[in-house]
């Protein structure tokens, strides 16, 4: 390898290992987050929970609103209406002889008066009128100047064919569908919270592992210096001492961005600013005891593993619902309908100001309506005919819900005892290899073995460390994936049990005790030179 790229990996590395440091300067600046406060954070700044729970908001608006039907509508009205030119003016009523025939109280009976006068009021008096000449449009709706209108107006439905029962249904459908969406929505979120943080808890523990590995081969580097030096080791073992260690360096600086894009993602999920660093206080957990309250609330309930109680099949089955009821719905058009409706007004036509009480006048109807659909030109039949569609269509997808959802649940219980099982096989296997590499190291600075021994005692020790992280992580996931199941969506949680991406993009090293189903399909299985190869080793 060239003395600049050596030298600029080296650079990397010390630029890499500032970052801690520089962290760890400003303590005041430093969130600590455990996995228990993320979980309550999480639901306060989710806006998938947040959508959710608008779509219940908004099923129980739809459900009460389809209620109200079976009450009495009241509504009360009030109006004042002023005339500024009306077509009635001039055609009677008033005082104004001009305007027409004179009123006869306008010519009373005088018994004492001389005949002549008595004479000329007759002649006058001839065609006058009791009403003023007619109507008086001045006290009419329709002609005078200020009119005032108090009404209340009722209406009410005494048969509608079952439109209205159907529509409630249809409506408590809806409503259940949301509330199980909503309950589907914090599931996931907590699933989600949860695998991030152990993504980045993880991501904190491959690096210490890297860092580790860094500082054994720079121990053994300088070993071999000094064995070179005394002329008890040739020039060969100082190049592969060097070798290992500066191939080591690109694998810190890795594992270093795998760590920060895991806690971005962490923060981006819990919508918390990506410039102020963060530090996880709930470790990875060894052991099966190595969560919080919250979770272990969870944890410790019996999962749920029937298929026909997962949330996306009880949404299927009230979709089935709401299509049949809106079934009925499109049939009940061809029921006659009866509805009554009243309406009260009281009226008043005052010539100035505002009216007192007396002054306003009495409107009172009541009215019962029958309504048949004679002919709609196929419009009745075309909505159950769509109705009846969407039916069978809700119906098939339950069907294929269910199906699905089977095959989800015997993954994740599947996923579940893979990860189970590899939890168990790496317990006593770092301590083991723990003890293996100081073996190797004793002898090898005696003088008794060789830097190959020496290097994949390191290579297993790495990697049973690695193993025991990546088992942890992905076996604390599973049981949580099973915890949830009854609430989680299909296929919400499939990565879930997986590798973490950590792993998948790590060259350095492979987990052989995953079974096939967890292997990321771009890492196949590889011992021997191939594992040196990987951690950059020459063999």
């Amino acid at each position: 390898m060239p003395r600049a790229v050596l030298a600029a990996m080296a650079a990397l590395a010390a630029m890499a290992a500032t970052a801690a440091p520089a962290r760890a300067q400003g303590a005041d600046s430093v969130r600590q987050l455990s996995l228990e406060e993320a979980l309550g954070m999480a639901e306060r700044v989710s806006d998938d929970v947040a959508i959710a729970r608008a779509g219940v908001q908004r099923a129980e608006g739809q459900q009460q609103k389809a209620r109200s039907q079976y009450f009495p509508q009241i509504t009360a009205s009030a109006s004042y209406t002023r005339t500024l030119k009306s077509q009635f003016e001039g055609l009677g009523g008033g005082n104004d002889s001009t305007s027409g025939p004179p009123d006869c109280s306008m010519f009373p009976i005088d018994s004492t008066a001389p005949l002549d006068q008595r004479v000329s009021l007759l002649e006058r008096a001839l065609g006058c009128t009791n009403n003023g000449g007619g109507i008086d449009f001045t006290q009419a709706g329709f002609g005078a100047a200020n009119q005032f209108n108090l009404g209340l107006n009722l209406s009410m439905n005494l048969f509608a064919g079952g439109r209205i029962r159907a529509q409630t249904r249809q409506a408590g459908a809806a409503r259940q569908s949301a509330e199980i969406a909503l309950t589907s929505a914090r599931a996931q979120l907590v699933l989600d919270v949860a695998q991030a943080y152990y993504d980045a808890a993880l991501g904190d523990r491959l690096l210490t592992i890297a860092q580790a590995t860094l500082a054994q081969a720079d121990t053994t580097l300088s070993q071999t210096k000094l064995a070179r030096q005394v002329g008890n080791q040739p020039e060969f073992e100082l190049l592969r001492a060097q070798v290992t260690r500066d191939n080591q360096v690109p694998v810190v600086i890795q594992r270093r961005s795998q760590r920060d894009i895991a806690y971005v993602r962490l923060q981006q999920l819990l919508q918390l600013p990506l410039d102020r660093p963060l530090e996880l206080t709930t470790e990875l957990g060894d052991t099966t005891s190595a969560v919080g309250a919250q979770l272990a609330s969870i944890l410790n309930a019996a999962p749920d593993t029937s298929v026909m109680r997962r949330a996306p099949v009880r949404q299927a089955r009230e979709n089935v619902v709401s299509q049949r009821n809106a079934v009925t719905v499109a049939k009940s058009q061809r029921i006659p309908t009866l509805t009554l409706s009243s309406a009260y007004g009281r009226v008043a036509f005052p010539p100035n100001g505002l009216p007192d009480w007396n002054q306003f006048r009495t409107n009172w109807t009541i009215t019962g309506t029958l309504s048949v659909p004679l002919f709609t030109g196929g419009s009745i039949h075309a909505d159950q005919v769509i109705a009846e569609a969407d039916l069978r269509e809700a119906e098939a997808r339950l069907r294929r819900t269910s199906k699905a959802a089977e095959l989800d649940t015997r993954d994740a219980l599947a996923q579940l005892t893979a990860a189970a099982a590899q939890f168990a096989a790496s317990m006593g296997t770092v301590e083991q290899a723990s003890r293996a590499y100081q073996i190797a190291e004793v002898r090898y600075r005696e003088g008794i073995s060789t830097q190959t021994e020496l290097t994949d005692s390191r290579l297993q020790l790495e990697q049973a460390q690695a193993n025991r992280a990546q088992a942890s992580r992905d076996f604390q996931v599973a049981r949580l994936r099973v915890a949830l199941l009854r609430d989680l969506p299909i296929g919400g949680a499939a990565g879930g049990t997986q590798p973490s991406t950590q792993q998948m993009t790590t060259p350095s090293l492979t987990i052989p005790q995953q079974t096939p189903g967890q292997r990321s399909p771009t890492q196949p299985p590889v011992t021997g030179a191939a594992q040196a190869s990987q951690v950059g080793i020459n063999p």
